[in-house]
C-alpha cells in the first residue's frame, strides 16, 4: 500500500515530516509522497529521515491554480525541486504570499482581531501560513468561539478580510511541474463539483501541457466515482494516481494510506508513473 498525496506542517498539515514519515512506516506504506501546498521545504527532512527506514520517500508538491474561477490543484510528483525555473517561481510565489499576509492580518486588526504576520509565524514556526493558521490562531486568542468562524465571518472568499492570492493557471501548473521533470497530477477532480463534461473540456487543455495523471483512487471517491474517473483517464490515454489527502488532526475523518478506511492504492500505480516519467525525461 502506498499513498501519493499528503501534508505536513509545513504548508497546512499537522504532523512534521519526520512524523509523518514515522506514521507511514508504522502503517506499512512502501511509498510516500510528500506533496505540500505550493512549498518544497519539508523536503529535504523528509528524505533524510526516510533513509534505510525501508520505505520510498517520493518528493512533490501541490500548486493551487485557476480555471475560469474555479480553484484546481496541480499535483506534482518525484518533482527536482532544484530545476531553476521551478524554484525561481516558488521563491516568487512565497514573496508574493507573504505580502497577501501582512495585508490580511492589517483587515483583522483592524476588524478588531489584532494579529501581526510575525506573530503567526511565532505561532506556528516553519509552517506556510495559511488561512486555516489565521483561522487557528483567532480561535485560540477568543477572537471567534469555533474554528470555522473565522472563514465564516471573516477569511472565507467574501468575508471582509479575505484577499484573493496570486494564482497561476492549471495550464501554467502543468507546464511548471514538466520543467520540474515531475508528474503532473490532476489532482481529486471530482472535488471541483464541474460536471464531467466540464472536467473533460481541463483535461483537455491541460493535456497539451503535458499532463500525464489524473487523480481517480481518492479519500472521498466513491467506487462508482473511482471506477468512471479509471475509465476516463483510460479513455484520454492518461495514467492515473491516488492518495489520501492526509492532513493530520486537521482533516481528522482522513486517515494515512487508508482514507476513510477503505483507501487503496496499489504499488503498481506508482510504477506505472515512474515508467511514464522515464519514457517522458528520459532515465
Amino acid at each position: 500500500m502506498i499513498d501519493l498525496h499528503t501534508h505536513t506542517n509545513c504548508s497546512d498539515g499537522s504532523d512534521s515530516p519526520e512524523e509523518l514519515i514515522d506514521k507511514a512506516v508504522a502503517k506499512g506504506l512502501t511509498a510516500l509522497a510528500i506533496t505540500d501546498h505550493d512549498t518544497v521545504d519539508g523536503l529535504d527532512r523528509a528524505i533524510n529521515h526516510a533513509k534505510d527506514k525501508g520505505i520510498r520517500l517520493i518528493p512533490g508538491i501541490e500548486l493551487g491554480t485557476e480555471y475560469h474561477g474555479k480553484d484546481i490543484h496541480i499535483v506534482g510528483l518525484n518533482i527536482d525541486k532544484e530545476a531553476e525555473e521551478f524554484a525561481d517561481y516558488l521563491k516568487r510565489f512565497v514573496e508574493s504570499r507573504d505580502i497577501r499576509n501582512e495585508k490580511m492580518c492589517a483587515l483583522l486588526t483592524e476588524a478588531g482581531m489584532p494579529v501581526t504576520y510575525d506573530e503567526l509565524k511565532e505561532t506556528f514556526p516553519g509552517s506556510v501560513i495559511t488561512r486555516a493558521h489565521m483561522a487557528r490562531y483567532l480561535f485560540m486568542k477568543g477572537y471567534t468561539t469555533y474554528l470555522k468562524e473565522a472563514f465564516e465571518r471573516y477569511i472565507g472568499d467574501q468575508g471582509p478580510c479575505y484577499l484573493p492570492r496570486e494564482k497561476i493557471t492549471a495550464m501554467e501548473g502543468v507546464a511548471l511541474i514538466r520543467k520540474a521533470k515531475g508528474i503532473p497530477v490532476l489532482a481529486h477532480p471530482l472535488l471541483y463539483k464541474m460536471s464531467w463534461d466540464r472536467i473533460e473540456e481541463l483535461v483537455d487543455e491541460l493535456i497539451p501541457e503535458g499532463l500525464l495523471a489524473m487523480e481517480a483512487v481518492y479519500s472521498t471517491n466513491t467506487s462508482g466515482d473511482e471506477a468512471r474517473s479509471r475509465q476516463f483517464a483510460a479513455d484520454k490515454g492518461i495514467l492515473i494516481s491516488g492518495g489520501s489527502d492526509y492532513h493530520g488532526v486537521v482533516k481528522p475523518d482522513i486517515d494515512l494510506g487508508t482514507g476513510r478506511g477503505k483507501l487503496y492504492v496499489d504499488e503498481e500505480i506508482l510504477e506505472k508513473l515512474l515508467e511514464k516519467q522515464k519514457e517522458v525525461y528520459g532515465s
